[in-house]
């Protein structure tokens, strides 16, 4: 869509635009690993974290005005975002800002998505934007804003969501659902349906929001402060703001087209879910494309070196790796490696085998262990000898959680090994 119009109208739209980045999120269903990190701050792809695609691809289309409001342990992730996301200049009118929760307004912590944007009004004010982009941190996807905002502006929307389309079935009780015309208007929005209105035309298709929203700035303040005022509001987009606005004002869906003409969005909310995402990137053509050079992921680069494999005897020594990802900084010394993610400073030593596995940065992993179908949390020490992801209740036994698809999360605190817990 981007290539029908102007150029300068592009970039002044773009560069009139401020993105409010919703990274508050604690992340329950992922247990213990947003025991001491927020949702949007847990690594995922062997080198980044989640925040980055959606700050990624903020700056790659060319969004560069960027406040990120934070809540739930974010000691972690305000370090990531000073550490990868500064960069930016100021005197051509770039940033990018953390916005913590400090009961700016009535001495509160953030109550919900919406009051979280409407506390800090006043800094929203002062940048004076033309549009405001409010974007989910906890997704994993790679998406150009400039066709939504520029739909936005042709339909003389009020508001905007992004929709995703999904099979009914896979909706039903999971997303929120925008009910829409035969001009894509949303007339109904339904909070996680039972049965969920399908698409006109196409009856086992529905729109499901991505949490993603563009809205007139002007627009936005009035509906803020309204939904503020209202004492029956959750104060929160999904269940109250947009479902108010669609049956009264311009709200319009805009359906999702990633890079390359793909639909790849992840929620990665669940361990399960997380795992999966993480092994389809070791696939020979996985989903996600890392490797697109002009729509680079960015994060925080540590100086590391290459990866080293060692060792390569007639006894099955063997430093290799099969059908994996390894990062910088990583010794796979005498151990193998099949299907498996390592991030960077891993370790894996002499006969140990590992498959199906995911393993956060700092892990060590001791000669001779047995992991297979495993997350193992940044800075676990394996000892040596020990087998995880075989047996089902022996992991259990050992105090290490257990998904409904079989997955094995290690923790250093289910192993005694206690770590500084801002990490």
């Amino acid at each position: 869509m981007g290539e029908q119009h102007d150029p300068g109208l592009i970039n002044r739209v773009t560069r009139g635009t401020l993105a409010l980045v919703l990274a508050g999120g604690q992340g329950t269903r992922l247990h213990e690993l947003t025991e001491w990190r927020a949702k949007p701050a847990v690594p995922f792809g062997g080198k980044f974290r989640i925040i980055d695609f959606v700050l990624s691809n903020c700056v790659n289309s060319g969004v560069r005005r960027i406040g990120v409001i934070t809540q739930y342990k974010a000691h972690s992730l305000i370090r990531h975002l000073v550490r990868g996301w500064s960069n930016f200049r100021d005197e051509l009118g770039e940033f990018m800002q953390v916005l913590p929760a400090s009961q700016r307004v009535g001495g509160a912590w953030y109550q919900g998505t919406a009051d979280a944007v409407y506390q800090n009004l006043d800094i929203i004010r002062a940048q004076r934007p033309g549009y405001v982009l409010v974007l989910g941190g906890d997704h994993v996807y790679k998406m150009d804003y400039t066709p939504m905002l520029l739909g936005h502006i042709e339909r003389e929307a009020d508001c905007t969501v992004a929709c995703i389309e999904v099979p009914v079935e896979e909706a039903a009780g999971t997303y929120g659902v925008a009910v829409v015309d035969a001009e894509d208007r949303i007339i109904g929005f339904e909070e996680k349906p039972a049965n969920p209105t399908p698409v006109p035309g196409r009856p086992g298709i529905c729109l499901a929001s991505m949490g993603n929203y563009a809205f007139n700035t002007r627009f936005l303040y009035e509906r803020l402060i309204a939904d503020a005022d209202d004492p029956r509001s959750t104060k929160d987009f999904g269940r109250d703001l947009i479902p108010h606005c669609v049956s009264r004002y311009r709200v319009h869906a805009h359906r999702f087209q990633g890079r390359g003409g793909g639909t790849y969005w992840r929620d990665v909310g669940t361990l399960d879910s997380y795992w999966k995402a993480n092994m389809e990137l070791v696939s020979v053509v996985p989903p996600l494309n890392l490797y697109d050079h002009e729509w680079p992921i960015l994060t925080d680069q540590a100086q590391l070196p290459p990866a080293k494999f060692v060792f390569d005897d007639d006894d099955g020594r063997r430093g290799e790796a099969i059908d994996s990802m390894v990062s910088g900084g990583c010794i796979i010394s005498g151990g193998s490696l099949r299907r498996s993610l390592l991030f960077s400073n891993v370790r894996v030593n002499e006969y140990a085998r590992v498959e199906d596995t995911v393993v956060l940065p700092d892990v060590s992993i001791g000669p001779r262990c047995d992991i297979h179908r495993a997350i193992l949390d940044r800075g676990c020490v394996i000892e040596a000898g020990t087998v995880i992801g075989r047996d089902r209740e022996a992991d259990k036994a050992r105090n290490f959680r257990v998904t409904d698809d079989g997955v094995t999360l290690v923790t250093p605190d289910m192993l005694g090994q206690a770590l500084h817990h801002h990490r």
